[in-house]
């Protein structure tokens, strides 16, 4: 078969995409390192920053403001500049953020959280773009589920491997040092791999095109449907498993250190399962809505089992049975592509991580104030798990009423 100069080009540029891909798949592999591994290091924080526990909690939360105001800044980004130097100049701001978060001063920690969730606005959105110009349509879902699960990775060894690790002597500002300096590392490797594109018409167009994009998306009421149905689904790992559960099962429940980092790694490990398991699902049955509202409902089941029958099942099987689940916190991304048009690709992923991270933003604080700053003194720790537990539930529950709301876009939804 004979084949063309143009086509040899083509695949040609899209092998150097997947490349970049891959490269992207290791900054947000360290993105959300970076994300989870506070949880297991609260005390050792709150000792070098000299507060207290909500008080490390307040400073880890200034992590999801710039990481979602940043979100919209990274969508532009990509679509009027191409992907070459948004993404390397992402994970070299993350670089900045994590030597600053080293440093034992309040300022310089505010400061240092939120540049790491500046810097990390670029992973999972690079790696989306990256992804749609290199892979297939048909295989875009199964990417995108296969790209979150690399980051789940990352959440998991951010608690199970770093834990040990600070819990064994290393001091948390080798450890964040450390891991400036693979940032910076990984920064030029994206930089130097990442095709360039000729965008020439993009840049030289009105300051005011910059918003062009978001017009589209912010008016078309399946993108703030499917934010708000990814936030509200990734507030209980991102809440839970990512900053407070480690010290909830220590403190209400009566776990050991290593059983409670072990129970919160397993919800983020069973991510690593779920999200390419569902989007290839979903990819299989050409529907999104079937797959979505089926692991919500079993998020809903395992978390209320953990909660309010914990001697059931063994809390490793039941996190990580949820974690599994949570992978239906994807499908969204996916639904919002699929719901604009095709020239948004970056801001409409842009946008669902700004209304994602927003909605994470607001509850974080809200469960901090009413569940985590008692939580050294709950007269009764059972029933203070409890509540805590019933606050996330709701929260998934409201996912589950959007779930039946939000339309089909699923390939057989456009087939008559």
């Amino acid at each position: 078969m004979n084949t063309t100069p143009n086509s040899t080009v083509q695949r040609s540029t899209e092998k150097a995409f997947i490349i970049a891909w891959v490269f992207g798949l290791i900054f947000y592999f360290l993105e959300y390192v970076i994300r989870s591994s506070p949880a297991v290091m609260i005390a050792e924080l709150s000792k070098a920053f000299g507060v207290n526990a909500l008080g490390v909690s307040t400073i880890l939360g200034t992590y999801y403001y710039t990481y979602s105001a940043t979100s919209l800044i990274a969508g532009v980004a990509l679509d009027r500049y191409g992907a070459k130097a948004p993404i390397a100049i992402g994970i070299g701001i993350l670089a900045v953020g994590c030597t600053l978060f080293a440093l034992p001063v309040i300022i310089a920690g505010d400061a240092g959280r939120m540049l790491q969730g500046a810097g990390s606005a670029f992973a999972f959105t690079g790696c989306v773009y990256l992804a749609s110009h290199g892979f297939a349509a048909k295989y875009i879902a199964t990417a995108i589920g296969l790209t979150q699960c690399v980051g789940m990775l990352g959440g998991s060894a951010g608690q199970f491997l770093v834990g040990p690790i600070i819990h064994n002597g290393l001091s948390v500002h080798t450890f964040w040092v450390i891991m400036g300096i693979t940032c910076a590392v990984i920064a030029l490797l994206l930089y130097f791999t990442t095709p360039h594109e000729d965008k020439t018409k993009e840049r030289h167009s009105s300051i005011l095109s910059i918003v062009d994009p978001y017009k589209i998306v912010f008016t078309n009421l399946q993108s703030y449907l499917s934010g708000a149905l990814s936030g509200l689904l990734f507030a209980p790992t991102t809440i839970f498993a990512m900053t407070w559960g480690v010290a909830f099962l220590q403190q209400d429940r009566s776990y050991n250190y290593h059983d409670a980092v072990l129970t919160c790694s397993m919800v983020l490990l069973g991510w690593v399962i779920g999200c390419p398991l569902l989007g290839w699902v979903s990819d299989r049955i050409r529907r999104r809505k079937p797959v979505l509202s089926g692991g919500i409902l079993v998020m809903m089941l395992s978390f209320a089992q953990i909660v309010f029958f914990p001697g059931l099942l063994p809390a490793t099987i039941t996190m990580f049975i949820f974690g599994t689940a949570s992978g239906a916190a994807m499908i969204p991304y996916t639904i919002i592509k699929e719901a604009n048009p095709d020239q948004v690709k970056g801001s409409a992923t842009g946008a669902i991580n700004f209304l994602t991270f927003s909605v994470t933003a607001f509850l974080g604080p809200v469960f901090a104030s009413r569940y985590g700053k008692n939580l050294m003194a709950a007269p009764d720790p059972a029933q203070h798990f409890r509540n805590a537990g019933v606050f996330l539930l709701m929260i998934t529950a409201a996912a589950l009423v959007i779930s039946l709301i939000i339309k089909e876009t699923g390939p057989a939804s456009k087939e008559k």
